[in-house]
């Protein structure tokens, strides 16, 4: 029998876009978003007793990713998207059913005019508008498992130095510098891609940003505001 399920919420991010997303929840803990709930589940007493957690499990949709049929094996970033892992050994994605699970501190249950009670979380890895299918508290003596281990994934991976052109970081808005930083440092780019002279673009808190990178070192070179419904584009 199939069930259907429908956002109880969506993400409001500072990315318009897939690209530069940290590829896991929680590995820039600076990133600030808010969770908005769906009319209809607006109603507070939904809430009731969700300050005593201070961490939350979202589920929620890969919307950008939507594709008919799957493949049993996908090409992990972390592995250079050069070798295969079946599909449910990563968290690509490209799978059957589309389905995320990140898990983000709560920093404050607010109420914001014409949305209602609202959750302000921290360390998110979803684009702007993602659809949250459900919120559930993150209970740690169950959640945490000291004894667990990674497979090939096992740690954050590898930072880079980032570096911002004269004259960039002071366009960019002080309150959203650290986090864009921190974003940065993880290497946002492709694990395929390396070429030192190729422009990438990503978008950020309502700019552009466009930066190179040469050994462990990533620079932003340009940053403009983004026009409505504008997208990124690389120079290559």
């Amino acid at each position: 029998m199939e069930h259907v399920i429908r956002p109880i919420a969506r993400m409001h991010s500072d990315f318009s876009g897939k690209f530069g997303i940290p590829r896991q929840a929680g590995i820039v803990p600076e990133l600030e978003g808010l969770v908005v709930f769906e009319p209809e589940y607006r109603d507070p007493q939904a809430l009731r007793g969700i300050e005593g957690f201070s961490h939350l499990w979202l589920i929620w949709q890969f919307s950008e990713n939507l594709r008919e049929g799957w493949s049993p094996t996908v090409r992990p970033p972390r592995l250079g998207g050069n070798e295969r892992m079946g599909v449910f050994a990563t968290r690509s994605p490209f799978r059957p059913n589309s389905l995320g699970l990140s898990c983000v501190r709560l920093l404050a249950v607010e109420e914001e005019p014409g949305l209602g009670t609202v959750l302000r979380v921290g360390g998110a890895d979803l684009m702007d508008g993602t659809p949250i299918f459900d919120i559930k508290p993150y209970v740690p003596y169950a959640d945490c498992k000291a004894e667990a281990s990674g497979g090939f994934a096992p740690d954050a991976g590898r930072t880079l130095k980032v570096a911002y052109a004269p004259g960039v970081a002071s366009i960019l808005p002080e309150n959203k510098l650290e986090a864009l930083t921190q974003v940065l440092s993880r290497d946002p780019r492709p694990g395929y891609q390396h070429d030192p002279k190729r422009l990438y673009a990503m978008n950020f808190g309502g700019f552009t940003l466009r930066f190179t990178v040469e050994g462990e070192c990533l620079t932003v070179r340009e940053a403009e505001p983004m026009a409505r419904g504008e997208k990124a584009e690389e120079k290559r």
